[in-house]
Protein backbone atom coordinates (compact mmCIF):
# COMPACT_ATOMS: atom_id res chain seq x y z
CA UNK A 1 0.00 0.00 0.00
CA UNK A 2 1.50 3.50 -0.85
CA UNK A 3 1.20 6.60 0.35
CA UNK A 4 2.72 9.88 0.40
CA UNK A 5 5.78 9.02 2.28
CA UNK A 6 6.17 5.29 0.69
CA UNK A 7 5.78 3.17 -2.56
CA UNK A 8 6.03 -0.28 -3.30
CA UNK A 9 7.53 -1.27 -6.74
CA UNK A 10 8.29 -4.94 -8.25
CA UNK A 11 11.50 -5.51 -10.04
CA UNK A 12 10.97 -8.79 -12.02
CA UNK A 13 14.42 -8.81 -12.50
CA UNK A 14 17.50 -7.95 -12.34
CA UNK A 15 17.84 -5.77 -14.98
CA UNK A 16 14.60 -4.15 -13.80
CA UNK A 17 16.59 -3.71 -10.37
CA UNK A 18 19.79 -1.62 -12.34
CA UNK A 19 16.74 0.36 -13.78
CA UNK A 20 15.50 1.77 -10.47
CA UNK A 21 19.37 2.79 -9.69
CA UNK A 22 19.32 4.77 -12.91
CA UNK A 23 16.21 6.18 -12.77
CA UNK A 24 17.01 7.54 -9.05
CA UNK A 25 20.74 8.26 -10.10
CA UNK A 26 18.95 11.14 -12.20
CA UNK A 27 16.61 12.01 -9.72
CA UNK A 28 18.16 12.15 -6.73
CA UNK A 29 19.73 15.62 -5.41
CA UNK A 30 22.74 16.12 -3.55
CA UNK A 31 22.51 15.30 0.27
CA UNK A 32 20.27 12.08 -0.47
CA UNK A 33 20.79 9.70 2.28
CA UNK A 34 20.05 6.35 0.68
CA UNK A 35 19.53 3.42 3.83
CA UNK A 36 19.76 -0.09 1.87
CA UNK A 37 17.91 -3.20 3.32
CA UNK A 38 17.62 -6.73 2.28
CA UNK A 39 19.09 -10.11 2.87
CA UNK A 40 22.35 -11.06 1.01
CA UNK A 41 21.73 -11.27 -2.26
CA UNK A 42 18.88 -9.31 -2.63
CA UNK A 43 20.17 -6.30 -4.79
CA UNK A 44 21.43 -4.08 -2.79
CA UNK A 45 24.57 -3.40 -4.40
CA UNK A 46 22.77 -4.11 -7.98
CA UNK A 47 20.53 -0.97 -7.41
CA UNK A 48 24.10 0.89 -6.59
CA UNK A 49 25.31 -0.07 -9.81
CA UNK A 50 22.52 1.70 -11.33
CA UNK A 51 22.63 4.37 -9.59
CA UNK A 52 25.84 5.13 -10.19
CA UNK A 53 25.27 4.31 -13.58
CA UNK A 54 21.99 6.81 -13.59
CA UNK A 55 24.39 9.60 -12.06
CA UNK A 56 27.10 9.28 -15.22
CA UNK A 57 29.82 7.28 -13.09
CA UNK A 58 31.94 4.80 -15.26
CA UNK A 59 33.60 3.22 -12.59
CA UNK A 60 32.83 -0.38 -12.05
CA UNK A 61 30.84 -0.08 -8.75
CA UNK A 62 30.98 -3.49 -6.28
CA UNK A 63 30.38 -3.71 -3.07
CA UNK A 64 32.75 -2.57 -0.45
CA UNK A 65 32.18 -5.52 2.23
CA UNK A 66 36.02 -5.20 3.11
CA UNK A 67 36.78 -1.74 2.07
CA UNK A 68 34.19 -0.13 4.00
CA UNK A 69 33.40 2.41 1.64
CA UNK A 70 34.05 3.76 -1.70
CA UNK A 71 33.90 7.17 -3.01
CA UNK A 72 32.86 7.81 -6.46
CA UNK A 73 33.44 11.45 -7.36
CA UNK A 74 33.53 11.92 -10.82
CA UNK A 75 29.64 11.16 -11.80
CA UNK A 76 26.87 14.22 -11.85
CA UNK A 77 27.05 14.07 -7.84
CA UNK A 78 29.57 12.43 -6.02
CA UNK A 79 28.33 9.08 -4.32
CA UNK A 80 29.52 7.90 -1.14
CA UNK A 81 28.79 4.18 -0.87
CA UNK A 82 28.70 2.52 2.42
CA UNK A 83 28.18 -1.44 3.78
CA UNK A 84 28.11 -1.87 7.12
CA UNK A 85 27.58 -5.73 6.80
CA UNK A 86 31.20 -6.66 8.73
CA UNK A 87 31.11 -4.13 11.44
CA UNK A 88 29.39 -3.87 15.06
CA UNK A 89 27.71 -0.35 15.72
CA UNK A 90 30.67 0.85 17.59
CA UNK A 91 33.03 0.50 14.75
CA UNK A 92 30.44 1.82 12.41
CA UNK A 93 30.48 5.07 15.18
CA UNK A 94 34.15 5.20 14.85
CA UNK A 95 33.82 5.65 11.02
CA UNK A 96 31.73 8.75 11.07
CA UNK A 97 29.64 8.37 8.01
CA UNK A 98 27.63 11.15 9.33
CA UNK A 99 30.94 13.07 8.06
CA UNK A 100 29.68 12.00 4.66
CA UNK A 101 25.82 13.40 4.65
CA UNK A 102 26.31 16.28 6.44
CA UNK A 103 29.40 16.73 3.92
CA UNK A 104 32.10 17.50 6.33
CA UNK A 105 34.99 15.76 4.83
CA UNK A 106 34.02 15.02 1.43
CA UNK A 107 31.62 17.65 -1.39
CA UNK A 108 27.69 16.97 -0.36
CA UNK A 109 26.80 13.99 -2.47
CA UNK A 110 23.98 10.84 -2.19
CA UNK A 111 25.31 8.73 0.56
CA UNK A 112 24.14 4.99 0.26
CA UNK A 113 24.65 2.34 2.86
CA UNK A 114 24.02 -1.11 2.87
CA UNK A 115 23.01 -2.79 6.45
CA UNK A 116 21.68 0.29 8.17
CA UNK A 117 20.96 -1.17 10.97
CA UNK A 118 24.49 -1.28 12.27
CA UNK A 119 24.57 2.73 12.40
CA UNK A 120 24.45 3.94 15.62
CA UNK A 121 22.74 7.41 14.86
CA UNK A 122 20.29 6.82 12.74
CA UNK A 123 20.47 10.70 10.30
CA UNK A 124 16.72 12.49 10.50
CA UNK A 125 16.00 12.63 6.94
CA UNK A 126 16.74 9.53 4.63
CA UNK A 127 15.84 6.95 1.65
CA UNK A 128 14.88 3.70 3.29
CA UNK A 129 14.38 1.06 0.06
CA UNK A 130 14.27 -1.99 1.60
CA UNK A 131 14.62 -5.43 -1.43
CA UNK A 132 13.26 -8.73 -0.73
CA UNK A 133 13.06 -12.02 -3.35
CA UNK A 134 10.00 -13.00 -4.26
CA UNK A 135 9.41 -16.24 -6.60
CA UNK A 136 9.48 -13.87 -9.61
CA UNK A 137 12.42 -11.28 -8.65
CA UNK A 138 12.07 -9.35 -5.83
CA UNK A 139 10.06 -6.11 -4.41
CA UNK A 140 11.49 -2.40 -3.69
CA UNK A 141 9.82 -0.92 -0.56
CA UNK A 142 10.93 2.90 -0.59
CA UNK A 143 9.72 5.27 1.99
CA UNK A 144 10.97 8.56 3.23
CA UNK A 145 11.94 9.22 7.10
CA UNK A 146 11.86 13.65 7.80
CA UNK A 147 12.17 15.59 4.50
CA UNK A 148 14.00 14.05 1.41
CA UNK A 149 13.67 17.01 -1.12
CA UNK A 150 12.99 15.56 -4.15
CA UNK A 151 10.85 12.65 -2.79
CA UNK A 152 7.70 13.90 -4.79
CA UNK A 153 9.59 14.14 -7.83
CA UNK A 154 10.89 10.45 -7.54
CA UNK A 155 7.98 8.88 -6.03
CA UNK A 156 5.77 10.69 -8.84
CA UNK A 157 8.18 9.31 -11.70
CA UNK A 158 8.57 6.04 -10.25
CA UNK A 159 4.48 5.51 -10.22
CA UNK A 160 4.22 6.92 -13.98
CA UNK A 161 6.77 4.29 -14.65
CA UNK A 162 5.58 1.57 -12.80
CA UNK A 163 2.52 1.83 -14.49
CA UNK A 164 3.57 2.26 -17.82
CA UNK A 165 5.65 -1.57 -17.48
Amino acid sequence: MANDTSLNLNLPTLKHTLDLGKQLGRLLSAGTILLLEGDLGAGKTTLIQGLGAGLGITDAIVSPTFALIHEYPEGRIPLYHFDLYRLTSAEVHDLHPEHYWLGLEAPLGITAIEWPQRLSDEPENYLSIELAHIEHGRTAALSISGVVDCWNEVRRSLTAESTAT
